[in-house]
Parts: C-alpha cells; sequence; structure tokens
C-alpha cells in the first residue's frame, strides 16, 4: 500500500492545526451524522405518536443505551489508539493483524451487546422507576434496538480502522446514505405503517446494517497489506491485550459516566412525564455537543498515536495545543447557540407548553457550562494516544463520576427539581478539568523515548 495512505501528511507533517482541522471536520460531520439516528426517532416519535412516546425513548432508554453502547464503543476505541501508533511507525503487516483482531472483537462485542439488550432491558427500566405510561414504549424500543448491535459494532470498529490510518472521510459519505435510510424508513414504519416506537428502533437499526455492509466492502478493496481478508478474523494475543489494556479502562469509564446518570435519570422520573419529556428534548440537544467533542477527541487521539510511533514529541504538543483552541471554540459557538435557538428547537420535539417551559429553563442552565469540560476531553485523548489510559480514567472517575454521586446523594435526590438535576453537571465538569491540567502539567503521562531523526 502507498505510504501515504498509511502515514499522511495531515498526521505527521506540516501545519498542525490546519491538518488537524481537515482531519477533524469529516468526524465531526459524520458523529452528528450519526446523532441524527436518535433526533429523527425524537422528533417523529413525538409529533407522530405523543410525548409518552417521546420521554420513552429519550428518557431511561437513552440511558440505558449510552450504558451499554458506550462501555464497548468505548473498550473498541483501544484498537484505534493501536492501529494508529503502529501506522505512525509505518509497520504494515502490524496494522493489517491489528486491524483484523478489532474487527473479530467488534463481532463479538455485537452479540454481547445483543443479548444483554434485548433480554435484560426489562429488569433495567424496572430498576430505574420508569413511568408506567411510558414503560411498554421503551421496552419494545430497547429491543429492537438492541437487534442490530453487530452491524452497528462492525460500522463503528470500521470508521475508527479507516481514521486510524488517516481516511477520515468515507465514514462520513457513509453515514450521509445511511441518515437518509434511517429517515424515509422511520417515516415508513411510523407514519404510514403506525408501526410506534418498533418501527423507529428497526429503521435504525436496518440503517446501521446499510453502513456496516458499506464499511466492509471498503475495507474488502483497500489495497496490499491493509485490505480485510475475511479468512484471517482472529484475535493476535498481544495485539489484543493491547487494544483491552487501553480500551477496557476507557470502557469501565463510559460504564461509570452512565451509571450517575442511571441516578440523575431517576431523580428525573420522580418529577413525571411533562419532565423526562423536557429533559428528553434537552438531551437531543445537548446530544449535539458531545458527537463534536468527541470528534475533537479522536482528532487529538489519532494525531498523538500516529505521533507518538513516529516519536516525535514536539508535534504531540502541537496536537495537543490545537485540539484545546478548538474543543475552546466550538464550545462556545455551541453553547451560544443552543441557549439563543431554545425557544424554537425545544418546541420541535413536542409542542406541550409545559414541555416548552421547562425544556427552556434547562438550557438556560447549562447552555454555557460545556466549556468547562476542555481540559478533560482533550488531556485525556492525547494520553490515551500515547498508551496511558489507566490514570486518565481515574482521574475522570474522580472528578466526574465520584463527585456527581456525592451531589445526588446530598442535593438531588433529596430535593429534586431541574435545577438540583442541573447542577450536577459543571460541577463536575470543571473539577474534572482541573485534575487533569495539573496531571498534564507534570508531564507522567508522556513515556520516554528517543525521538527519530530523519
Amino acid at each position: 500500500m502507498k505510504r501515504s495512505l498509511m502515514q499522511p501528511a495531515s498526521m505527521l507533517e506540516g501545519p498542525v492545526m490546519k491538518n488537524m482541522l481537515r482531519f477533524f471536520i469529516p468526524i465531526m460531520l459524520g458523529t452528528l451524522l450519526q446523532q441524527l439516528y436518535a433526533t429523527v426517532d425524537a422528533v417523529i416519535l413525538g409529533r407522530f405518536v405523543g410525548k409518552t412516546a417521546l420521554a420513552a425513548v429519550g428518557g431511561s432508554d437513552i440511558v440505558l443505551i449510552n450504558l451499554i453502547v458506550g462501555f464497548f464503543v468505548a473498550l473498541a476505541s483501544g484498537a484505534s489508539v493501536v492501529i494508529s501508533q503502529h501506522a505512525g511507525a509505518g509497520e504494515d503487516e502490524l496494522v493489517s493483524q491489528s486491524m483484523h483482531t478489532a474487527l473479530a472483537l467488534s463481532i463479538v462485542i455485537g452479540a454481547v451487546m445483543t443479548v444483554a439488550g434485548v433480554f435484560v432491558a426489562p429488569q433495567f427500566l424496572s430498576a430505574l422507576g420508569t413511568p408506567q405510561d411510558t414503560m411498554q414504549y421503551s421496552v419494545d424500543y430497547l429491543r429492537w434496538y438492541f437487534a442490530g448491535m453487530i452491524p452497528s459494532m462492525i460500522y463503528n470498529m470500521g470508521g475508527g480502522i479507516l481514521r486510524a490510518v488517516g481516511d477520515s472521510k468515507r465514514p462520513l459519505y457513509f453515514l450521509i446514505v445511511c441518515v437518509a435510510v434511517n429517515t424515509v424508513l422511520d417515516l415508513l414504519f411510523v407514519a404510514v405503517f403506525r408501526m410506534e416506537v418498533a418501527g423507529a428502533a428497526i429503521a435504525t437499526s436496518l440503517a446501521q446494517l446499510v453502513c456496516a455492509v458499506l464499511v466492509l466492502v471498503t475495507l474488502v478493496k483497500m489495497p496490499g497489506a491493509y485490505r480485510l481478508e475475511l479468512s484471517r478474523l482472529r484475535f493476535t494475543r498481544g495485539l489484543l491485550g493491547r487494544m483491552l489494556y487501553i480500551g477496557l479502562p476507557t470502557g469501565l469509564q463510559s460504564m461509570m459516566y452512565s451509571v450517575t446518570n442511571l441516578f440523575v435519570q431517576k431523580a428525573i422520573n420522580l418529577l413525571g412525564t411533562d419532565t423526562v419529556a423536557a429533559w428528553s428534548a434537552f438531551w437531543k440537544l445537548d446530544g449535539a455537543y458531545w458527537p463534536i467533542s468527541g470528534a475533537i477527541g479522536i482528532a487529538v487521539m489519532t494525531f498523538a498515536g500516529q505521533n507518538y510511533g513516529a516519536r516525535n514529541r514536539e508535534r504531540i504538543f502541537k496536537s495537543i495545543h490545537a485540539g484545546l483552541i478548538l474543543h475552546l471554540l466550538f464550545s462556545l459557538l455551541l453553547s451560544c447557540g443552543m441557549y439563543f435557538t431554545r425557544g424554537f428547537t425545544i418546541a420541535l420535539f413536542n409542542d406541550d407548553p409545559g414541555v416548552i417551559a421547562q425544556g427552556m429553563q434547562i438550557v438556560a442552565y447549562l447552555a454555557f457550562c460545556y466549556p468547562l469540560f476542555t481540559c478533560t476531553e482533550v488531556f485525556s485523548s492525547a494520553m490515551r494516544g500515547v498508551g496511558d489510559a489507566v490514570r486518565p480514567t481515574l482521574l475522570t472517575l474522580l472528578g466526574i463520576c465520584v463527585l456527581r454521586m456525592i451531589i445526588l446523594f446530598i442535593v438531588t435526590i433529596p430535593n429534586p427539581s431541574n435545577i438540583t438535576i442541573a447542577l450536577c453537571y459543571p460541577v463536575t465538569w470543571a473539577a474534572a478539568s482541573s485534575l487533569f491540567l495539573i496531571y498534564y502539567k507534570s508531564g507522567h503521562w508522556l513515556p520516554s523515548f528517543s525521538e527519530k531523526h530523519a
């Protein structure tokens, strides 16, 4: 395979900010399009079925989806780090072995997620105190959603492989097709066939299947040693161990995020269906931020990983500085956009006056808090890119998860309201970012190495 495919100038040469922006934009657009799956579901269900369906798919369901899917997607992220490091070092055969190991892992992960989601969902929903008027909708949506987890994981892993070797554009093209498929099927199954929440989940799963097929075809057609060969799908023990070493702490971190949010959702459920629907609408708007934050994290992690493989210390730090600027800028832009359009955007999901009023209140509390998360996202991504996965996870667990649970049990649950629920987020984002800044300044996160010289 040509060297330019595996070691593009955008990673290892040239202006870092310009090249990171060029790499980041397709990832950002792709993750936003992926977020549209859930948003389209919410808008169509809220309009054609009602606020009970909206509360079902946007309340307890989304928390459980984030818990289970978030854990396994984060677990799989270790594969991207390993692949990007070998790509930066120009070790083609190890990239190939890593790719086949990663895809085999995605199939196993997808199967486990399907079983967990289909059979365990009702028990989790009951434990959350899901309102009875939304329970059946919630169960139906989760079961059909998790039925499509193998294709979903294949797409996520395949897209991660393409980005790790420098191709951030084709995953975006695939998602454009898949969002269109999802939207058409959503309207067909929900508005025409009246399949309600099950129809929305089936549409999403079928769209994920289209994504998986597109990414597999692309990998099969890649030239040289980096072509996917189905007969070579197997685990390479050493590479799998490295992927899990990096990915497992990240997966546990994601799970702990979601566990704390389960308690947040439990507090929200205590306030009734209107409040659940209002927070559900807010989560959809909030969902526009996290894909962008995550996309910047992926870009920083990939740049740091490839330059660590290439043993270029200076460029690792330049990548971090570029990531900080991008993250802060986009956080501020989204904060302003969310706040000043809140009346219109909340009403998109449901026209109930009580839902709109509470939704606007929630946005006003949280819209300008997102910049507080900048240091957490950028520093943790760079640290994982160079192979330091355990300590960033511990910092996140302490600064966000543990502190959020303390606030929940001391402040929120004894006095549930929109303001006490909202308080959990900015306080913990600021605390975690402070911890990461201290650790970054210590320098202990970057392994010692001798730089390569041309």
